[in-house]
């Protein structure tokens, strides 16, 4: 199924491309399509698999340590706290630079970590108490987050944007960025399957097997928030995946995580690129959200709203402030080509 939807990501869209020019793309021979294949595309796709990978492996973790199948980084405040950091990025920093936004939200999934540790701590980090104090801080971090979007009412487009979650405009460094933290933290996900297993058990056996049960509980909480904070910072807010995906695994492979894990990781990785591919095709070919830098664009070619829409062969309507320079744009393709200067 990730292979089909994988093939799927990279023909679908605005531009449907053909199995021959993904092939000739994929061998880097020049077609009309090698652009949108190889820049656009491809690093989506990519970022969709690793994301979906973290964001569910992520969840199956914490559906153990908190022994309640709706547990997933939103319940202990992971997926909040990241909006907090990027929302106040979007709205204090408006001139910030690129890689700030996505640095700020893992800090933020971190913070929201911290603080669940320091209450938490005292009760031996039971799973009741994980879950209660993982509402209440996400709790703190959203009120945190609608203090800023009614104080800043006409700057909320890119906040609500980013926080919905999306994989738009997705290129090879954040595929990167998320790459190396993959290749590293699940496999040590994997290697604790037994672990996961036996604190499955309840506390009374865990700790009768000779097993310290916080100690354990705090490493496999920081791989947790480790891999749902980096998959979030690089595709924005997205919680769903976390909760279903292990609940979709258990149905077919059961409890034991040595098979949960890697088939719960498939799963989330399925469910980004469908989800992905279903909002892309769903209003072709009328227009498509996007977030862009309008102004940076007109001013390095020197063009006004409509010069620039004659030359890319876009309409442009504009949605919310550009004083910042970041617009949504309502973009209708009139030509049925995309335009790279544009991309």
């Amino acid at each position: 199924m990730l292979l089909v939807l994988a093939i799927a990501s990279i023909r679908l869209g605005t531009v449907s491309v053909s199995f021959r020019d993904i092939w000739a793309s994929l061998l880097h021979e020049p077609n009309k399509s090698m652009f949108i294949v190889n820049e656009i595309r491809l690093p989506r796709m990519f970022t969709g698999i690793l994301a979906g990978f973290g964001l569910a492996a992520g969840g199956v973790i914490l559906q153990s340590l908190v022994r309640n199948p709706l547990a997933s980084p939103d319940v202990i405040g992971i997926t909040k706290g990241a909006g907090f950091t990027a929302a106040t990025v979007i709205f204090l920093f408006p001139k910030a630079p690129n890689y700030m936004l996505p640095a700020a939200a893992f800090v933020g999934a971190f913070a929201a970590f911290i603080i669940l540790l320091l209450v938490s701590r005292r009760l031996t980090l039971a799973p009741a108490s994980l879950a209660l104090v993982g509402v209440a801080v996400g709790a703190l971090f959203q009120a945190g987050t609608q203090y800023l979007i009614v104080n800043h009412p006409t700057d909320i487009n890119m906040a609500l944007l980013w926080m919905a979650g999306s994989l738009w405009g997705r290129r090879w460094d954040h595929v990167l960025s998320l790459l190396p933290w993959m290749a590293v933290l699940l496999p040590i996900v994997w290697r604790n399957y037994a672990k996961l297993d036996i604190l499955q058990l309840g506390d009374e056996t865990v700790t009768s097997l000779g097993v310290r049960i916080a100690r354990q509980r705090f490493w496999l909480l920081l791989l947790a928030v480790s891999l749902a904070g980096i998959s979030v910072s690089a595709v924005g807010a997205i919680g769903f995946v976390g909760l279903i995906a292990p609940h979709i695994s258990r149905r077919i492979v059961g409890s034991r995580h040595q098979w949960l894990i890697p088939l719960a990781a498939l799963i989330g990785a399925d469910l980004m690129l469908f989800g992905d591919c279903l909002g892309r095709i769903l209003i072709i070919p009328r227009e498509v959200l996007l977030g862009a830098k309008v102004r940076d664009l007109r001013k390095q070619h020197g063009l006004s709203e409509e010069q620039l829409g004659e030359k890319t062969g876009f309409k442009f309507s504009y949605i919310g402030s550009l004083e910042r320079g970041e617009a949504n744009i309502s973009l209708k393709n009139r030509k049925r080509q995309i335009a790279p200067t544009m991309l």
